[in-house]
């Protein structure tokens, strides 16, 4: 075996993905890691500028990460290994948390010759694949998301208010509801449509903990059920969803398949119940919508 076939072996074998660029930021490699983490083949990212709408890594603010400046060329130009949390574009749309480690990547000489952007997986999901078991024992998921349906929320609802009265614990309780999905299953079928609520339920479910619950209310609309979580975090958790879906999207031919969410929320008090926290979060999301759509209402 010669010795490029090694290297791109050894580097195939990483648990890490690695992306190569050179000086023009075009990418020169792209390992089965990075595949598997953003869904891009090899075949689609070989070649391409790094700028060209391909992982558009973005921060919790869903602001463009590289709008300033670019990580990568900041460590080509004076040689500093660079880290950041942010959220990767995976192929089909939904956005993806991953931290990114950029090393510079030298010849022979120790010339800067390009870069080599490091991507791991960046979700906690041991948590959630335990949950996982658990409900699909109970028959309790969603077929079409993988979440858990409105049902294991209502009973997860009952068992947070009997944590919460027995030790004071707090909990956020978060509805999210796709705005505009009718307009998509009348323009591209309800297949587009199932695509897009599978994009946001991925999403919701990278904007949140590990430990939270993330479900599936009713036809388009999630819940997040967040323990420990005080009344002024609420705006910060809810914005954070709402701007991630905001950046997320796919291509169908040459149209682009993006939607919005609304977002209400709320915290849980000792004198309520599940019907009076149903009420309240059910008329601030009312009050979301009734804003224009796309906001939060906490």
């Amino acid at each position: 075996m010669a010795d490029a076939d090694i290297h791109k072996s050894l580097l195939d074998s990483l648990s890490g993905g690695i992306c190569a660029i050179d000086r023009d930021r075009v990418i020169t490699y792209w390992n089965k890691t990075t595949e598997t983490l953003t869904g891009y083949k090899n075949s689609d990212t070989m070649g391409k500028c790094c700028r060209d709408d391909i992982l558009m890594y973005v921060d919790e603010q869903g602001r463009g990460v590289c709008e300033n400046e670019c990580m990568a060329t900041g460590t080509m130009n004076d040689g500093s290994p660079r880290s950041m949390e942010v959220y990767a574009h995976h192929k089909k749309g939904y956005r993806v948390p991953v931290l990114v480690r950029i090393l510079p990547l030298k010849n022979i000489d120790g010339q800067i010759i390009g870069a080599i952007e490091e991507l791991h997986d960046n979700s906690s999901k041991l948590e959630y694949v335990r949950k996982i078991e658990e409900l699909e024992k109970c028959a309790l998921l969603d077929s079409l998301t993988g979440l858990v349906k409105r049902r294991g929320l209502e009973m997860n609802l009952r068992t947070m208010f009997d944590i919460m009265h027995r030790y004071g614990w707090s909990y956020g309780v978060f509805l999210v509801d796709i705005d505009g999905l009718k307009r998509v299953n009348d323009l591209y079928g309800s297949e587009i449509g199932d695509a897009v609520i599978k994009m946001v339920s991925k999403t919701i479910l990278h904007s949140v903990r590990a430990s939270d619950m993330v479900g599936r209310w009713g036809g388009e609309e999630f819940m997040v059920i967040a323990m420990n979580v005080a009344e002024n975090h609420l705006y910060t958790i809810a914005n954070k969803i709402r701007v991630l879906n905001e950046q997320s999207g796919f291509f169908v031919g040459s149209d682009a398949i993006r939607v919005t969410v609304s977002v209400s929320a709320t915290v849980a008090q000792s004198k309520d119940t599940v019907d009076s926290l149903l009420k309240r979060i059910n008329h601030l999301m009312h009050q979301a919508k009734s804003s224009g759509k796309n906001c939060v209402s906490v």
